[in-house]
């Protein structure tokens, strides 16, 4: 049997497993039936990275005292929403995305344990990945992460090059004696992929946000894939959120990188993707579904963004792109 350090488990973990009277075997929490179904794992690697991956349906939510919210407060967050395999015919698959944010983006000190989560957590030490990272040719992004001075927050699509490397992670046998080892290097690794890809974006400078900031961000974002068949109005979304059309472009555009209509376009073509892959319905009942009365507009736009024209897509093993 291989000896794994009691040390190197999160005592979230731990107080998670004290709340349903079990324990942590092997780094890994099994949910008991009597509180719901899945599992929690967790890994410390040194001081320098936090592993969470967080599979689990509970019957009510729960709430408890993060043990962790007065440390590592020179981490980096990184969580990956969606990236659990699903079966696509018996629900809609959400975009898998990723938050990246510095610990000052909320106090969290007490950690909602909602009814269902599927998620991967990564934390890294700032002081560690400036080592890592050369000084110069930074991003304004980068340098301002690295710094983790002010509360920042951005998410991402999670880029292509992602998913086969978190099934690699979920898939990693707990037998196998270099399993912790190889959980750290992809943990990097994942959190390399993503540092690349968000250096892409051009901001020269970042506005710290509150917790009202992402709360009035979330709220338009919500509104506007509620409807994809309508392309959202600046001015009615800012009135909804009680603020000026400008303070809501700056923040939308730091938070997602992107202006609100290429975000909006961005999502309408990958919920057609959607539709044409898993439903298997025609171009024009999708075109006309995301509110399209132009088929051949709606086919440039779509081979623009996902890659391919409309009509292959039931044939194209291609990933929608981010």
């Amino acid at each position: 049997m291989i000896h794994i350090p009691a040390q190197n488990i999160p005592e979230v973990l731990r107080q998670f497993a004290a709340a349903m009277n079990t324990k942590v075997i092997s780094n890994t929490l099994r949910i008991p039936a009597a509180f719901g179904s899945g599992y929690c794992s967790g890994y410390l690697f040194g001081d320098q990275i936090r592993l969470l991956i967080l599979n689990y349906t509970l019957h009510q939510d729960m709430v408890l005292k993060n043990p962790d919210s007065d440390i590592h407060h020179n981490m980096i967050l990184f969580k990956l929403q969606h990236v659990f395999p699903v079966n696509t015919k018996l629900q809609k698959s959400p975009l898998p995305t990723v938050l990246i944010a510095t610990r000052k983006v909320g106090p969290d000190i007490l950690m909602p344990v909602h009814t269902h989560t599927a998620t991967i957590n990564l934390e890294i030490n700032t002081d560690y990945l400036s080592g890592l990272i050369a000084s110069t040719g930074q991003s304004t992004i980068i340098a301002s992460l690295l710094a983790n001075n002010q509360p920042l927050l951005f998410e991402e699509a999670i880029p292509p090059s992602l998913p086969n490397i978190v099934l690699e992670i979920l898939n990693a046998p707990a037998s196998d004696p270099f399993h912790q080892y190889f959980l750290r290097i992809k943990a990097e690794e994942i959190i390399c992929h993503l540092l690349m890809n968000l250096e892409k974006r051009k901001e020269k400078r970042l506005q710290p946000l509150n917790q009202a900031d992402i709360q009035l961000v979330y709220m338009v974002r919500d509104k506007i894939l509620e409807n994809l068949d309508k392309p959202p109005l600046l001015s009615a979304l800012a009135s909804d959120a009680a603020v000026s059309t400008s303070k809501l472009k700056i923040l939308f555009k730091q938070v997602f990188g992107k202006p609100i209509y290429n975000y909006y376009q961005q999502f309408r073509m990958q919920e057609a993707a959607r539709l044409l892959k898993e439903k298997g319905l025609g171009v024009a009942e999708v075109g006309y579904q995301l509110g399209f009365t132009n088929m051949s507009h709606f086919g440039r736009l779509f081979e623009q963004h996902i890659g391919v024209k409309p009509k292959n897509m039931l044939h194209s093993p291609k990933k929608i792109l981010t």
